[in-house]
């Protein structure tokens, strides 16, 4: 699973050729390394600053692996094209699902997010140009920060609650627009459901038993999938997916990241005039933007 989840990063970006003479590519040492960002051990996240006049952009990264496995370790390599126009990079740990369901890992980015904001001075970041970016369920809950309303609490004692979530654009990789098993099944095929990533996000070990209690958990479901949060004032998207179309999904790996989930993202998008672009392989392509990098340096340079 994990050589598969590897292969699908390496198709969104345009960085993916990573192996010269047979060497892979030297390391980007962080320039900050594990910096808290929140009471869990796993609340932790590296940062690469970027050179350039005044406050420089910030991607975050946030890795996929269905919400229960992996970490945010990955070849630097794709943070090279950023960081060379001017552009900082981070990318977060988050708590996992086997241990903390939603809304654990989903939250732990917004706070992540939060952090990073409230470090603007000391770390040079232009908080007006945030943007976000993952792979798989990473890209899920990327979509779910750009998408949803702002989590700030104005109310709150903490500093780092009181920051803003709001980023100004997102591109991901092979990302589940919705969770909801109803919905998915429908639109995929049973094949999705096998994934332990839909059973797990709501703290359950098997996909029968949270079909059982499918009422007590609905309320999640629905909460956590993008799709639902969705409206025209939302900050631009991109999506990518592999070419593979069959009908229903093949397996539980090729459901999970499923084409479908970002055709169906993008029909809701475009008939709420949301700017969305959607890059499938002889499917759909974007007029504006051949590959994630360039929409993602695009709109983080944007003044």
């Amino acid at each position: 699973m994990r050589a598969l989840y590897t292969l699908l990063r390496s198709l969104f970006s345009d960085t993916a050729s990573m192996f010269v003479t047979g060497t892979r590519n030297p390391q980007i040492t962080p320039t900050y390394a594990d910096v808290s960002y929140g009471p869990h051990a796993l609340n932790v996240l590296d940062l690469w600053l970027s050179e350039g006049n005044g406050p420089r952009p910030l991607l975050v990264y946030i890795h996929g692996g269905g919400w229960n496995k992996f970490d945010k370790q990955q070849d630097t390599a794709y943070y090279q094209p950023f960081l060379r126009n001017g552009i900082s990079c981070a990318a977060i740990n988050y708590r996992l699902t086997g241990e903390n369901p939603l809304p654990a890992p989903v939250h732990d980015a917004a706070r992540a997010l939060q952090f990073l904001r409230t470090k603007a001075t000391d770390w040079n970041i232009d908080t007006k140009r945030i943007a976000l970016s993952g792979g798989s369920a990473g890209g899920c809950t990327a979509m779910w920060l750009l998408l949803h309303d702002d989590l700030a609490d104005q109310t709150s004692s903490d500093p780092v609650s009181r920051a803003s979530t709001r980023v100004c654009a997102a591109a991901v990789s092979d990302a589940q627009t919705c969770i909801d098993p109803l919905v998915i099944q429908d639109w995929i095929g049973p094949n999705v459901l096998k994934h332990g990533m839909i059973n797990t996000a709501v703290g359950e070990r098997t996909i029968d038993a949270a079909l059982q209690n499918y009422e007590r958990h609905r309320e999640m479901y629905v909460e956590f999938s993008p799709y639902n949060h969705l409206d025209s004032h939302d900050p631009p998207l991109l999506m990518t997916y592999s070419g593979d179309m069959t009908l229903p999904s093949t397996n539980a790996a090729h459901g999970i990241h499923h084409p479908m989930f970002g055709i169906k993202m993008k029909e809701r998008a475009d008939s709420l005039g949301h700017e969305c672009h959607l890059l499938i392989p002889g499917k759909s392509k974007s007029t504006a933007y051949a590959t994630a990098n360039a929409f993602l340096i695009d709109k983080l340079l944007k003044k």
